[in-house]
């Protein structure tokens, strides 16, 4: 790789911008682990990260210090080179040895008086990879090119000082000059390329190549963009699973429940060809479904409680939240009235959101993130190292909330939130510039200094314009029903990580607005796609694929989800303080409930610290094995004395009905003929107390319902939604 001066500097001038920055960069001088470390860089030494302040560069290698860094005599023994190359103790080792390219870059700067960039000197307009596009076949590799384009037009190859990223590292790896290459999983990979402070993305796709026979039926736009994705890469898909399995996931995924008996007999029996929509349709209208969303909402909206104190707004807030999500209200809506709320609890609950997130830039943090799907809280303190995002995008947008006032309410512990007459303005801590509200990548016209900004802000998030809010909630809700969103993580969406499917996050995002932003419009016609309702065992092809959704991905049931089922299972209730007897733990309406459950610790219930969905623990560990092994809590389930074990210990019907009722409480579906056979066999065995006496029948038939339930709740096809 070269070290090549843009073709303008004819007189072989090395720019400070254009040469010596980006070798530092490349050498991980300005990381944020060394030298641009927040506080003061590293060893009394500082840079700006990643060089997105050259100018401060200049100053911190060339004047500070009374220029001891550099030595203009005799280059090669400047402090810089001599502990960048390792000839002299370096507490980051060797980054630059003295046979690099860039060591050549620094020392012919310094040589030539480490010069700063004059007026005239080009400066990087844009930067590209070659090829933008492309096909990687598995275990194949391509040699990527970054080009920078200059303000004078010229053009030069980087690849030497750019950096290279794969966005998916178990698809594809790049490395540090820029050679992919791929691995034996199929999909979309992508390079993310940076070179001071411009990115490019490198798009690739790794086919299978399999044969791609017939297809399962095309129920809507959502299944054309998967069928076509997969024909493209050569994945087949696996077949439509069968209705015991629809009934269960979808009743989990929109319900946050198990089917009940009744429900598995009736849907199992009905020969409707509609059925699975009509019972789409049902749960959409229960309230179940509001229960199970509104738990997830408020736990990203951080409904939590700390104190006593937060125990009225907590409630209020969640049947808020609630009631929405009953009432269908159009999301644009709900976050209008979120973002814009004023009053007190008691008359208005949304804004019990500012009880939590009190600061301005707390507040445009988690609506960014949550609503737009940025992490922008990188462009507080600097230029956003993956996007545009700049500081004063960042003091721009928390402007927005400069104007939100306080004062304490009747109720202790809530204040009255209202709007501040005045001009909205919020300070970059660096530049110390009053900046007034804007939009990411958009212009807002002045605001009155009496209408309040966060009215802008949220016609702004709903206007067509924006490439973000839909997109956000539309990836999001994917994630909810595939385990994987378009994009991942789900609120991370810049165009250095782009979609592994991007007609069709388009057409789901086109799907949304053009419904009026219609939350049950949208899971209906997620659920109600071929894509959805495929099966979750791989065929002979698919098993390796991980993003293109040629199957069902089985995802572990959540704490609370998994707390009901089992209640469900056994025949019990879990009885929570304060609250009414019978309240499903996905009604419970804030953290606090953690503290009183050792079950939903355990499983990862999240305390609604952060706006995170990474916040919820779904990964196994021995913890929770040893909970569903051996908790008193799980154990006084089974024997309860009004549980289903001992109700079917005493039922009159035969062994095989009432064998059947636990399958299709516990799966939706009849036991096989061999689970039947086995279930039977295992009552019928003569059971003996620890002194060898055979007991009694009742006693018999007791433990073992238990134990038939033990191993039900403790199987995989239990714990999973598949």
């Amino acid at each position: 790789m070269t070290f090549a001066c843009p073709a303008s500097a004819a007189d072989g001038r090395v720019s400070f911008v254009n040469d010596v920055v980006p070798v530092l960069t490349r050498a991980g001088c300005n990381a944020g682990s060394c030298h641009a470390k927040a506080g003061g860089g590293q060893k009394g030494f500082q840079l700006s990260l990643f060089g997105f302040e050259p100018a401060e560069d200049f100053e911190h290698l060339v004047l500070e210090g009374r220029g001891r860094r550099l030595h203009f005599g005799s280059p090669e023994n400047s402090l810089l080179l001599l502990k960048a190359s390792g000839q002299v103790p370096h507490a980051g080792g060797p980054r630059l040895p003295k046979s690099s390219p860039g060591y050549g870059v620094v020392r012919d700067w310094i040589a030539q008086g480490a010069r700063a960039d004059e007026a005239t000197t080009p400066k990087l307009v844009a930067l590209e990879v070659e090829p933008k596009h492309g096909v990687l076949q598995r275990q194949a590799k391509l040699q990527l090119k970054a080009v920078a384009r200059y303000s004078d037009g010229s053009t030069r190859d980087v690849t030497g000082t750019a950096l290279f990223e794969s966005n998916d590292k178990a698809l594809a790896e790049v490395t540090e000059g820029g050679l992919v290459a791929a691995f034996d999983l199929p999909g979309r990979a992508s390079v993310m390329v940076r070179h001071q402070g411009r990115v490019a993305v490198f798009n690739a796709a790794v086919p299978l190549g399999a044969p791609v026979g017939e297809l399962p039926p095309v129920r809507n736009f959502i299944d054309a963009a998967v069928f076509a994705n997969l024909k493209d890469l050569g994945i087949p898909p696996s077949p439509v699973c069968d209705d015991a399995t629809f009934l269960r996931r979808v009743t989990l995924d929109v319900a946050g429940r198990l089917p009940t008996d009744a429900e598995a007999k009736a849907f199992l029996a009905d020969t409707g060809a509609d059925k699975r929509d009509r019972w789409i349709d049902d749960l959409l209208r229960s309230p179940d479904y509001a229960d199970y969303f509104a738990a997830k909402w408020t736990a990203l909206l951080k409904n939590r409680r700390d104190d006593a104190s937060d125990t009225v707004s907590n409630f209020a807030f969640h049947a808020w939240v609630r009631d929405s999500l009953l009432s269908n209200k159009p999301y644009d809506q709900f976050v209008r009235e979120l973002l814009a709320a004023t009053g007190t609890i008691i008359g208005n609950p949304p804004v019990a959101w500012y009880k939590r997130v009190k600061e301005p830039k707390d507040q445009i943090e988690d609506v960014a993130q949550l609503f737009l799907g940025v992490r922008i809280q990188c462009a507080q303190c600097h230029h956003h190292p993956f996007e545009r995002w700049s500081q004063d995008d960042y003091y721009s947008l928390a402007a927005f909330f400069g104007q939100v006032g306080r004062r304490p309410s009747d109720t202790r512990g809530e204040d009255l939130i209202f709007h501040k007459r005045g001009v909205a303005t919020a300070t970059n801590i660096r530049t110390k510039a009053a900046l007034r509200p804007a939009a990411l990548g958009d212009a807002v016209p002045p605001i009155a200094p009496d209408e309040d900004p966060r009215l802008r802000l949220a016609d702004w998030m709903r206007s067509s314009a924006n490439p973000f809010f839909a997109k956000a909630l539309v990836n999001r809700y994917w994630k909810h029903f595939f385990q994987r969103g378009l994009i991942e993580p789900e609120d991370d969406i810049r165009d250095t990580n782009p979609p592994s499917n991007p007609e069709l996050l388009a057409a789901l995002e086109k799907h949304f607005v053009s419904s009026g932003y219609d939350l049950k419009a949208l899971v209906r016609v997620i659920v109600r796609s071929s894509a959805y309702q495929l099966s979750a065992t791989p065929n002979a092809h698919n098993a390796g694929d991980r993003q293109n959704y040629s199957r069902y991905y089985p995802r572990r049931l959540s704490a609370e989800v998994l707390l009901d089922a089992i209640d469900q299972l056994s025949g019990t209730q879990t009885d929570f303080p304060n609250l009414p007897p019978g309240t499903r733990a996905v009604a419970l309406p804030d953290n606090s409930y953690n503290r009183s459950s050792a079950f939903l610790r355990v499983f990862g219930r999240p305390e609604g610290e952060s706006v995170c969905e990474c916040e919820r623990v779904q990964s196994s560990n021995l913890a929770q094995s040893l909970h569903l092994l051996n908790s008193s809590d799980v154990r006084g389930k089974l024997a309860h004395p009004t549980g289903r074990a001992e109700k079917l210990a005493k039922d009159a019907r035969p062994a095989e009905e009432r064998v059947k009722e636990l399958y299709r409480v516990a799966f939706a579906r009849d036991p096989r003929p061999d689970e039947l056979r086995a279930a039977l066999g295992y009552l019928a065995e003569p059971r003996t107390a620890a002194t060898g006496q055979p007991v009694d029948a009742q006693r018999a038939a007791r433990e073992g319902y238990q134990d038939l339930l033990w191993a039900l709740m403790t199987s995989k096809e239990f714990l999973f939604n598949h």
